[in-house]
């Protein structure tokens, strides 16, 4: 049987107008970061953390961005300000209750009253991990979920270095259960990120294969958060800009040589941050759908990087979602000129776009070619059925949905 369609904004239309009016549902807006966004705003890092009444600072990074140069900007930032830093750099990829806890370890042993996450959405995730612990105690697995913290937090300023997560933006910290390797989706309030600095310049350094992979995720959570269940109309309105900012400026930064001037890059770079965290934003109000859901068992369980499986999944997602919410997919394609808003084939084209982004970055466009055993498929598509995200999907999904879209992907080309 045929699953159910679900309707998009309902429209309302004068008798004496042809014009359709949008009927807003119901929403509560409750921003908590401050955003500070330009070239160079990276110096501005000790200033603002003075700001936050800061003396003992916890620096959270990884080996790969201490390489760049961009870890010890911004310690001299912060100690020009004379705040002590101790800095913990130990955080791995797809961070687990091991690095938090390691992490949490410098940071009782230094007395911090700050964090600084300067990274991708791993040190982001992971700050968050070690604020939790190190406020209100006990283990990540107690905070799996929503609203579980019951104490303060310390004040955390994030600074992204890759136009991915927008973890910057939202209140999660995914932290992956070093035992079992599936990700928990810890949330509280609580823990958004006091402010957020966003620097285009230090997104220059990244590989081509960090570019691609974080910006095709970016450009999911805009999609996936356009058409959730728990959407509103701030959501959309931030998920609809990102969506133009990151599909307009991603084939420059992944396409970009010296024919590109730096001028020309640098602004690319900026589009995309501001996508991604416009993107985060978007989920903060109206979470993910089944894209998500399937790429963390294929994550957990074959090692491919998140951006890479999201790119497989989210063309076939699009295409499944299309019944329920094509309407909306006709609004995303018109934004790129794509076709007409009320084109049948939105979804498809928007769905064909996503499938020419992951070509043009040369990453894999099937399972089959990440040496998926496709014999896993059920038990992927079962853990997948159990990820919160697909909750929201607008298009209900169940484990044999799961698996058929599995199936579909293993296949593609």
């Amino acid at each position: 049987m045929p699953l159910p369609a679900a309707e998009g904004p309902a429209l309302m239309t004068d008798e004496d107008s042809t014009t359709a009016i949008d009927l807003l549902p119901d929403f509560d807006f409750d921003p908590r970061t401050r955003v500070v966004f330009g070239s160079g705003a990276l110096q501005r890092l000790g200033e603002l953390a003075k700001d936050q009444g800061a003396t003992r600072v916890l620096y959270v990074t990884d080996p790969g961005i201490e390489r760049a140069g961009h870890a010890a900007r911004g310690i001299a930032s912060l100690k020009a300000a004379g705040l002590h830093v101790s800095v913990f750099d130990n955080v791995q990829p797809n961070p687990t209750t091991e690095d938090v806890d390691h992490g949490l370890a410098v940071a009782k042993a230094e007395q911090v009253d700050l964090i600084v996450a300067i990274g991708g959405g791993s040190a982001m995730d992971c700050a968050k991990g070690i604020n939790f612990l190190l406020t209100n105690g006990g283990q990540m697995r107690d905070y799996w979920g929503v609203g579980k913290a019951t104490k303060p937090m310390l004040p955390l300023i994030a600074i992204p270095t890759t136009s991915g997560t927008g973890s910057e933006a939202q209140s999660f910290a995914l932290i992956a259960d070093a035992k079992t390797h599936m990700k928990m989706a810890c949330g509280d309030k609580k823990a958004a990120c006091r402010i957020a600095i966003l620097d285009p310049e230090l997104t220059l350094s990244m590989p081509l294969s960090v570019t691609s992979a974080t910006g095709i995720d970016a450009i999911s959570h805009a999609l996936e958060s356009f058409v959730t269940t728990k959407g509103n109309a701030i959501s959309q309105l931030f998920a609809r800009r990102a969506w133009k900012l990151l599909a307009t400026s991603f084939p420059v930064v992944v396409n970009g040589d010296t024919a590109v001037s730096s001028a020309r890059m640098l602004a690319a770079r900026g589009n995309m941050l501001l996508g991604a965290h416009l993107s985060g934003a978007a989920i903060e109000n109206s979470m993910l759908g089944a894209t998500h859901a399937l790429a963390n068992p294929l994550t957990a369980h074959f090692d491919i990087t998140h951006g890479l499986a999201i790119g497989i999944m989210l063309p076939h997602v699009v295409r499944y979602n299309s019944s329920a919410v094509g309407r909306l997919y006709g609004r995303l394609a018109a934004d790129l000129e794509l076709c007409e808003v009320d084109n049948p084939r939105a979804s498809e084209l928007v769905a064909d776009r996503v499938r020419e982004f992951t070509s043009m970055a040369n990453l894999p466009s099937s399972l089959r070619q990440c040496d998926v055993d496709r014999t896993q498929l059920p038990r992927l598509a079962a853990e997948a059925a159990q990820q919160w995200t697909g909750s929201f999907n607008p298009r209900p999904v169940n484990a044999a949905s799961l698996l058929a879209l599995y199936e579909e992907a293993f296949e593609s080309s």
